[in-house]
């Protein structure tokens, strides 16, 4: 008995590795998910030691360095290597703590959306027919708006802040995952391995959350790493418009609405945020492709 308890204890860690070998084997194909995974993760380390990093606050306003260009020398020294802001902030500061927002903006996001959507989607897909379409058409009426569009009419409902605007992204993005996971549980509750544990004696809840759950998480996994991407855009977009984060928040899409009027003879203060947000999102965007050839058994190559 003791031997046969060892050698499950052994089998499971060495499935457990076998499995990340060949997820890392097929996502490793792509270069660009690759490139964009070590992108991603040092976007997360200077998310994380944003206060070790940046040089100054990001807040902290230097007057009489107004405007200063970037790789300016001022008595032998790179103050402000990125360059000031209008009102002397230095930009590489409140880029580097701009990271640390726009991570938290997409953790809370998916969190909250994948969370809210992956519940709805399995109760549509195990309830009964008219409970189901009662889910889908509110799930379509979302979907019908434009969601930045969505998003705006909430922010303006619940009032202009960094919070409201991720609960209102959230909501805009939760559909996503409520058709995602419907579709997957209607595809696997047919199975034999389902009807085996409903045999079994297993609940409706331990069928939905143990047994049909685990078996419907690739889509839902590629589709987080989307809407990190989408949450981090509609952030900025909203900050930009004045409906998210407010001034002095060092948050990427704020800081680009703070420098319009200086797009002309200021360069620096519209292109490093932008650059940001760009180099942000693609790396995410290209990370998602190599998780959707990872974890899709249809697109993995022999």
């Amino acid at each position: 008995m003791a031997d046969a308890s060892s050698q499950i204890a052994r089998t499971v860690p060495t499935r457990r590795a076998g499995r990340l070998r060949e997820f890392w084997k097929y996502f490793s194909e792509n270069r660009g998910a690759v490139i964009g995974l070590y992108v991603f993760a040092a976007f997360a380390m200077v998310a994380i030691f944003a206060d070790f990093l940046a040089p100054y606050d990001p807040t902290t306003q230097f007057r009489g360095s107004e405007l200063i260009p970037p790789f300016w020398q001022e008595g032998g020294e790179w103050a402000f290597p990125l360059g000031t802001d209008a009102v002397g902030r230095d930009m590489l500061s409140r880029l580097i703590h701009g990271a640390r927002f726009s991570f938290f903006v997409g953790i809370v996001v998916v969190v909250v959306a994948a969370t809210g959507g992956i519940l709805l989607g399995l109760i549509a897909g195990f309830a009964p027919k008219w409970l189901d379409t009662l889910i889908m058409r509110l799930m379509d009426i979302i979907l019908a708006f434009p969601s930045l569009l969505l998003a705006l009419v909430l922010v303006a409902i619940l009032g202009p802040t960094l919070l409201n605007a991720m609960i209102a992204i959230a909501l805009v993005l939760q559909p996503h995952y409520v058709r995602l996971t419907r579709a997957s549980v209607i595809n696997e509750r047919t199975k034999d391995y389902v009807t085996a544990a409903r045999v079994a004696g297993a609940g409706y809840l331990r069928t939905m959350f143990v047994t049909v759950l685990p078996n419907c998480l690739a889509p839902i996994i590629v589709q987080a790493a989307l809407s990190f991407s989408t949450a981090i855009l509609d952030a900025a977009a909203l900050g930009f418009l004045g409906m998210g984060a407010q001034p002095p928040t060092p948050e990427w899409g704020t800081m680009l609405a703070d420098a319009r009027e200086f797009v002309l003879r200021a360069w620096w203060v519209v292109t490093f945020p932008g650059l940001a947000i760009l180099v942000t999102v693609l790396a995410i965007n290209l990370m998602g492709d190599g998780l959707r050839d990872a974890l899709d058994p249809k697109l993995k190559r022999s």
